[in-house]
């Protein structure tokens, strides 16, 4: 048997105490789910943003592209394509949102240098060069809120599950656990207010018998 179901005062106490810190659990777990969903509805929106960016710039980047396989022709684009390095410089850090760990990826440089030489390419090709250098930034951007987003809804069904059980399960049962042993605990006090009475009546009673008597005597 649960030693927290004795109406004892001590008991009563501890009850209060465990309602009022899941209380307080449930308000904090709420808040940051709310923090939570705004912050992955904030994300889910600029997904949305980057991948009809991402969806643009790989139309003007094609087109590009066949532009210059047209002017320069398609084994010169091949060959300069192949020149080209894979890229190895992205960096990931982290930030936190409520507890979250949130990856953060990077490219460290800004500036879009080619690698290739001009003697054989036209605009075309440099055009094409940099609309697909953007479709790689923005497809980085993309991975990052994505992976942010799967991260934030995890987190947020996890807090949701807590959430629900302190709210369904461990504040009504200290609720009622709090309710019985002050229940128990006042019927005790009223118990113990009529013995004190009863006992007192009778010392009342004994009393004046013992007088009456002395007076008799």
């Amino acid at each position: 048997m649960d030693n927290t179901l004795f109406p004892t005062k001590g008991n009563l106490i501890i009850a209060k105490n465990t309602l009022a810190l899941s209380k307080q659990g449930y308000e904090l777990l709420d808040k940051k789910r709310n923090i939570l969903v705004n912050e992955m509805m904030v994300l889910i929106d600029k997904a949305e943003s980057i991948q009809s960016q991402i969806d643009s710039t790989f139309t003007e980047a094609y087109k590009a592209l066949q532009k210059a396989n047209i002017t320069i022709g398609i084994n010169t684009v091949e060959q300069i394509g192949e020149a080209v390095k894979e890229e190895d410089n992205i960096e990931i850090k982290v930030r936190s949102i409520m507890g979250v760990e949130i990856p953060m990826v990077h490219i460290p440089y800004d500036t879009l240098t080619p690698q290739y030489g001009f003697t054989r390419t036209n605009i075309s090709l440099d055009d094409a060069y940099s609309k697909f250098a953007k479709v790689k930034k923005l497809s980085l951007d993309l991975a990052e809120n994505e992976n942010a987003i799967y991260r934030l809804a995890v987190n947020i069904k996890r807090t949701q599950k807590r959430a629900n059980a302190l709210t369904n399960v461990m504040i009504p049962r200290y609720e009622k656990i709090t309710k019985d042993i002050q229940s128990a605990l006042e019927e005790k006090e009223r118990e113990d207010f009529t013995r004190l009475k009863v006992i007192k009546g009778q010392k009342l009673r004994k009393a004046a018998e013992e007088e009456l008597l002395a007076k008799q005597n």
